[in-house]
């Protein structure tokens, strides 16, 4: 599998360095995000997969530092062109929100007002962070839909949200992140209520904008057939923790955890046949109740008694990290 971009060099975009996010519940603390660590380049794509509740979504919100009550960030770095996200100001982060930092999220509709037409939206957005004038900004907004590949954006930026299709509400999302041209976007699981047509196409023009822009993007899914064909290097979650990550031909063609070839196993495309789907056997721990040691070992055909202590995280070959006591194969070097 080639990474369909070319990888930058020299310092990162983003580099979180052992980021922890918290719940204080009643019921006890949940850790969503326990000793996380990664890296974007200048126009990287790196892919965030796991299972539903491996804590994604979580790490995206904490890197934005929108995590609410009773949730925390207890520890780690957070660093954004080598400026710790976690200390500075509040005004100084809503700042970066809206003009370096940009957020996708999964319904387009929780970026979007029912009520106001697009192009309201999308100007007031400018005019909020930069001192230009409206029309500079309707110009702006216009060119932006152009830029995701909305037909004649300018009879479109009169429209109301629910007058556009699903991926259509998507790619004015995607439109309004691009507004600023951020440095670095998070896109939470943009694409999953699209069809595969439209979903190819919204990939595609996102590969573009980080190609043409060197917009750096953290993408979160579940779905490991988008990230094969978007994503340039892969960070695999797994009950709050990443237990494999490196460049996406690496991983995917040469897995060393037993979860990362568990999901690879799972997808439909690599089926011969008429061959049922390999599954994952169990379901996935209570992150308030977690196993001692490895949280992966009760769905794991590779535990033994080593597995009830906890794996630290190697690194067998460079820009390769692994959570694991029996990996798969050894790291081509």
């Amino acid at each position: 599998m080639n990474a369909p971009a070319q990888i930058r060099t020299g310092a990162p975009t983003l580099d979180v360095r052992g980021l922890r996010t918290t719940f204080h519940l009643h019921a006890g603390q949940l850790r969503a995000v326990d000793d996380v660590s990664f890296s974007v380049g200048r126009g990287q794509i790196m892919g965030l997969v796991g299972e539903s509740g491996s804590g994604k979504s979580i790490t995206g919100f904490s890197i934005m530092r929108l995590i609410d009550r009773p949730g925390r960030i207890d520890g780690g770095e957070i660093l954004f062109h080598g400026r710790d996200l976690l200390q500075i100001s509040d005004r100084d982060m809503r700042q970066l929100r809206g003009t370096k930092i940009a957020m996708i999220l999964q319904d387009p509709m929780m970026t979007l007002n029912p009520v106001l037409r697009v192009e309201t939206q999308m100007i007031e957005t400018i005019l909020a962070h930069e001192k230009v004038s409206r029309r500079e900004a309707w110009e702006r907004s216009r060119d932006a839909l152009g830029l995701v590949g909305i037909a004649s954006p300018e009879e479109r930026l009169r429209a109301y949200p629910h007058q556009f299709s699903g991926g259509m509400r998507q790619r004015v999302a995607i439109a309004i992140a691009m507004l600023h041209r951020p440095d670095l976007i998070i896109a939470d699981e943009p694409t999953t209520a699209l069809d595969v047509t439209i979903q190819a196409q919204i990939l595609s023009e996102v590969q573009q904008l980080a190609r043409n822009f060197d917009t750096s993007f953290v993408w979160i899914t579940h779905d490991l057939s988008i990230i094969a064909g978007l994503a340039d290097s892969i960070a695999v979650m797994y009950a709050g923790k990443i237990v494999e990550s490196g460049t996406i031909d690496e991983v995917l063609d040469q897995p060393m955890h037993p979860y990362t070839m568990g999901l690879i196993d799972s997808i439909p495309s690599r089926s011969e046949g008429r061959r049922r789907l390999k599954q994952i056997p169990g379901m996935t721990p209570n992150m308030l109740n977690l196993p001692a040691g490895c949280p992966f070992r009760s769905r794991c055909a590779h535990a033994t008694s080593v597995c009830q202590h906890t794996p630290r995280l190697t690194a067998p070959s460079p820009g390769r990290t692994l959570r694991c006591f029996h990996p798969l194969a050894e790291p081509v070097s």
